[in-house]
């Protein structure tokens, strides 16, 4: 007998990659999508005659087994127990064109294929390559099947996007480039699984529960961050970032993937919580799951977990640290789509995942899958990390005024003040869809105030005794809203006059009105600070006293200025001031205002100079002006955009004169076509990051 000789195996590349939805990412490995037919060609040198029996074996992970679904042993024509299958198709007597199919729950990851051929007495063995399985949203047996096409164009193959961040009252949009299809990013996705602390322990074991979403999001929500395994991103909020790059500065995730690989795992300096999240979409998305960025305004950090944030304020209205809790103008998390086998249908569809380390979870930084469903029923005691997300969008509001350690004054207990303006991106435009009912019943409703008693039940946090260090106030279930601790006798508001610009004063109004027919005398002190986004301060700009007469049912506008010098050496990158006022009458009782401020960065516009298509040259013009009355130099513009640079360009802008407007050209060569977006960034030591982006329709070739 003579055995078949396999001079050549053709792994169809291009329509491979055209079914399973991978033309994009740029690699010659076969990448395919688990669930799904692929088709490879052998050429051989003798025919196959009928009594030759063929067996595939395909294999991934560093020990390979059946038992494990690590390792799949199939014959031709035969679908064998562990669900793989191959058939032979029709074709040239000198070749054989085999379809295999990959069952629909399969280990993602690397893969072997070998060939073993019997033919009469003879063995022989070829190995036929290897490919990449990634999971597969547009199977309907995968547990990440999403339904609509263009979701998931959105939500697995779009490569940039939007990260809502500023304030509630105040969002904005700053673009990412995600960049999951750019080179090296299926290989360093795969690395990032490969380091895990799973994977350490006992890599076969982690290898084999790649089959489940759940598993692999949580490991990624691990690996992310740098606290425990040395994963890519390390995080910091204080202090300089001398010893690395500030996070505002970073624009996408693909140099920061690119470093943490190239030094040999060592984690990237510096992140925060946009900068995780975005991280995080690259990978999941990169290697198959539907994921999207999630923006949650006011964002209360629980560090007990007993629903309650208390904000502690002297007379002065400066902020005390008496409370390891805190409220975050907004935080980034993610949400993956998948189904729940470990809680049932109901908790099907999007899962949330932080991978900003704030709290450990099973001994290391790690959050979530967390069910949306569950969040919204108040199921807290359910997998993985859902009453720490709860918390981040349901807790109490509780303000007080520390006068002694014998005396603290409640102000306020509000329930509507936490979880504001959940924020994401449009699914095919760059509009911001507000999400909070995917979270939670609209405040103050009976559903959600049922929902928030349910939650404090199971996490056994009773709202009456004591609690350690104070007493907490029993949540007003019958009037939702905010509460304050007595019936005020003022009212005030503190406004800005027009939207601040930095390198320009700030202007403030602080209007009172006395509510009842008494004559008041109010002592006013007012205060403001720069903080991070986190509202932790971090430098005093401005301190004043002020005494305000009014009469009965009197208002009165008080107007002040923050000048440009007193705040430009206070300022952080985060470019946030919080303004808070203390008013005291006579008979003590107190009354505090605070409103948060964002500068505004001066605008930069950018002009695509001609039609934009593959593989042909497009000058790009962009223009900014210097905010400041002062010269600055040592500017550095930078510009990305995947399918547009394969590389962060660097132009260095020499000097620039106080209100000076400047304008830099340079040359983009797209190497991808459809809508693409392309970012840009003014950075400076002078000032925070001026950014924009502008989107463009590349034509093909």
């Amino acid at each position: 007998f003579l055995a078949p000789k396999i001079t050549s195996v053709n792994w169809q590349s291009k329509l491979n990659k055209a079914a399973h939805h991978t033309s994009d990412y740029s690699s010659t490995k076969a990448i395919l999508r688990r669930g799904q037919a692929f088709s490879i060609t052998l050429n051989l040198k003798t025919p196959v005659q009928p009594w030759d029996s063929f067996t595939f074996i395909a294999s991934t992970g560093p020990s390979p087994a059946e038992s494990q679904q690590t390792k799949a042993i199939f014959t031709l024509s035969e679908e064998a127990e562990c669900g793989w299958s191959a058939a032979r198709e029709p074709g040239e007597p000198d070749c054989m064109n085999i379809t295999i199919l990959s069952p629909a729950d399969a280990v993602i990851g690397r893969y072997k294929l070998k060939l073993q051929i019997v033919s009469g007495n003879k063995v022989s063995s070829k190995s036929l390559g290897q490919f990449v399985l990634l999971f597969n949203p547009w199977c309907p047996d995968d547990d990440v099947y999403m339904a609509k096409e263009k979701e998931r164009e959105e939500y697995v193959l779009n490569d940039s996007g939007i990260i809502f961040q500023g304030l509630e009252k105040d969002i904005q949009e700053e673009a990412w480039n995600y960049g999951q299809f750019e080179e090296d990013i299926l290989d360093i996705s795969l690395a990032i699984l490969d380091r895990s602390l799973n994977h350490r322990e006992d890599a076969a074991a982690d290898v084999s529960n790649r089959c489940s979403p759940v598993y692999v999001s949580r490991v990624v929500s691990a690996m992310v961050n740098s606290n425990d395994e040395k994963g890519v991103v390390e995080g910091k909020w204080t202090g300089k970032y001398r010893s690395g790059t500030n996070p505002l500065q970073w624009s996408g995730s693909v140099s920061i993937l690119r470093k943490w690989y190239r030094t040999r795992y060592r984690p990237v300096r510096y992140g925060q919580c946009w900068v995780f999240a975005g991280v995080t979409c690259t990978v999941l998305r990169c290697l198959g799951i539907p994921t999207r960025v999630i923006t949650n305004f006011n964002s209360a950090h629980d560090k007990n977990i007993n629903l309650s944030i208390d904000k502690y304020v002297d007379t002065s209205g400066k902020t005390l640290h008496l409370s390891e809790d805190s409220v975050w103008n907004f935080h980034v998390w993610n949400e993956s789509w998948f189904i729940r086998r470990d809680l049932g249908s109901f908790y099907d569809g999007w899962q949330v995942l932080d991978a900003t380390p704030q709290e450990k979870s099973k001994g290391i930084y790690q959050c979530g899958p967390a069910s949306t469903r569950a969040i919204k029923e108040g199921d807290v005691d359910l997998d993985y990390d859902s009453p720490f997300v709860f918390a981040a969008v349901n807790a109490d509001y509780v303000t007080w005024i520390y006068h002694s350690k014998k005396r603290k004054e409640r102000i306020y207990s509000d329930t509507r003040r936490i979880g504001k303006c959940i924020s994401t991106k449009a699914v095919g435009t760059n509009s911001r869809v507000d999400v909070t009912a995917n979270y939670k019943y609209p405040e103050g409703s009976l559903k959600e105030r049922k929902v928030y008693k349910k939650a404090l039940k199971l996490l056994g946090v009773r709202r009456t005794g004591k609690k350690p260090k104070i007493t907490r106030p029993r949540r007003p279930f019958s009037r939702p809203g905010r509460q304050p601790a007595q019936t005020p006798s003022i009212s005030g508001k503190l406004s800005l006059d027009e939207s601040p610009v930095i390198g320009q004063d700030i202007l403030l109004t602080l209007a009172l009105r006395n509510l009842i027919s008494d004559f008041k005398t109010i002592k006013v002190k007012l205060r403001a600070s720069a903080v991070l986004y986190t509202r932790k301060p971090k430098a005093d700009i401005l301190e004043l006293y002020r005494t305000i007469k009014l009469g009965s049912e009197e208002a009165k506008e008080i107007s002040f200025r923050i000048s440009y010098s007193q705040y430009k050496n206070s300022l952080m990158d985060d470019r946030k001031i919080l303004v808070t006022a203390v008013c005291q009458t006579k008979k003590g009782a107190s009354l505090l205002i605070e409103k948060d401020i964002v500068l505004q960065d001066p605008f930069l516009t950018i002009k695509v100079l001609g039609p934009a298509v593959v593989h042909e040259p497009v000058n790009v013009e962009v223009t900014f002006t210097n905010p400041l009355s002062d010269v600055v130099t040592d500017c550095v513009l930078r510009a990305e955009g995947s399918g547009l640079l394969r590389e962060q360009l660097r132009i260095n802008v020499a000097r620039m004169d106080p209100m000076e407007s400047s304008t830099v050209q340079f040359e983009i060569i797209p190497y991808r076509s459809g809508t693409r977006q392309l970012q840009v960034d003014l950075v400076c030591i002078h000032f925070s990051d001026i950014k924009g982006f502008v989107m463009l329709d590349v034509a093909p070739a």
